[in-house]
């Protein structure tokens, strides 16, 4: 067991239920509700936020074009992946490798990586950051689209040094560090 596995932690009562928090159920195509941000060409819809989860994750389904992903980065929290539609190649302390429909890959908090679509068709990935907070950044930086597969404006060169210069001065705010293009 690691030290920040459940069954370290010291033995407790469970507490009382807390009636605040509701059940939520997320429908990405249909919720209109839903905030779905276009960021790097991808389409992200926050399914659950740290409002809804207590702040112990979120939960994001992604739509990522062909040649869509994120720019190397790393951040001080957990984040995985699962994989619904397609394959992406994933770049992890510098190593490549395909993670396809099915797989689960699950980035360690401070770890240099990325990842591409480098297929011809779309991908759709879930991902879970924990704690929450990655959302936050995701809206901040990013634009609201219509939907869950809407692509976002395509930017010309004046905005997308905007976007890039909005993006690595709120990038401490949110404990991630980008590392490059």
């Amino acid at each position: 067991m690691t030290p920040h596995s459940i069954t370290t932690q010291p033995v407790t009562a469970i507490p009382n239920d807390d009636p605040h928090r509701k059940l939520v159920v997320a429908q990405p195509d249909i919720d209109a509700p839903l905030p779905h941000i276009g960021l790097v060409g991808d389409t992200y819809t926050i399914l659950l936020g740290g409002e809804e989860t207590g702040g112990r994750y979120c939960l994001i389904d992604m739509h990522i074009p062909p040649g869509g992903g994120p720019p190397p980065h790393r951040h001080d929290f957990e984040e995985s992946f699962t994989i619904l539609e397609g394959e992406i190649e994933a770049t992890f302390r510098g190593q490549k490798r395909a993670i396809r429909a099915g797989e689960t890959v699950s980035i360690p908090a401070n770890a240099p990586h990325s990842f591409t679509n480098a297929s011809g068709r779309p991908v759709r990935l879930l991902c879970i950051c924990a704690p929450a907070g990655q959302e936050k950044f995701f809206e901040e930086v990013g634009v609201r689209v219509a939907s869950r597969t809407a692509r976002p404006p395509e930017l010309d060169k004046a905005a997308q040094a905007a976007f890039i210069k909005k993006a690595i001065d709120l990038a401490p705010k949110y404990r991630t560090e980008l590392l490059g293009p």
